[in-house]
């Protein structure tokens, strides 16, 4: 197996027919590598099956071949629950690696935020969204506020018909206020 190294330098400098044949010897080990590796699975696949499996003999009895099937049935659900142990441990490995992938992806601190579309939306309908379907809430801002009641003067009404009656009064307020400024 031939080893190729390449550094920096050396990429900068290499011609495209030079970066083209490297290319092509790169290809041709990983697939001679892939192919080693299916004999390989073919040849422990046919080692397993001659270990743990016996070859089928069948009699010509009813009760021997009722046997025969619970026994395959019995092995049938011992591999199961091997395949079944084996694809939950997957799980959680690949939940694992994937977790991983985000604490790293978080460490490096390179995470794109996402452009976020502007939606318009009530306060009932964020809460809503924000607790859930269970939760009624309803955010009427108005029915907690106190409630004051105007009071109608019966002065004002009367000092609108003529400004000369009310000046004794405006006066003694002027004097009230200056008085209160020294």
């Amino acid at each position: 197996m031939t080893c190729i190294v390449l550094t920096l330098s050396d990429r900068k400098k290499m011609s495209s027919s030079r970066k083209h044949h490297l290319k092509s010897l790169m290809l041709q080990i990983a697939q001679e590598l892939i192919a080693e590796e299916e004999a390989q699975s073919l040849e422990d696949r046919k080692q397993y099956m001659s270990e743990n499996i016996t070859p089928l003999q069948l009699t010509g009895s009813i009760a021997e071949l009722q046997d025969l099937c619970k026994k395959m049935h019995q092995k049938i659900d011992v591999i199961d629950e091997e395949r079944y142990d084996l694809g939950s441990k997957v799980g959680k490995s690949d939940k694992e690696i994937e977790d991983l992938q985000i604490k790293v992806q978080d460490l490096k601190g390179k995470f794109k935020k996402p452009v976020l579309k502007k939606v318009r939306m009530s306060a009932d309908a964020m809460l809503q969204a924000l607790l859930g379907s269970k939760h009624k809430v309803s955010m009427d801002l108005r029915a907690n506020l106190k409630q004051v009641k105007k009071e109608v003067k019966e002065e004002d009404k009367e000092s609108v018909g003529d400004w000369r009656k009310n000046i004794e009064d405006k006066s003694d307020r002027k004097k009230m206020f200056e008085t209160t400024k020294e």
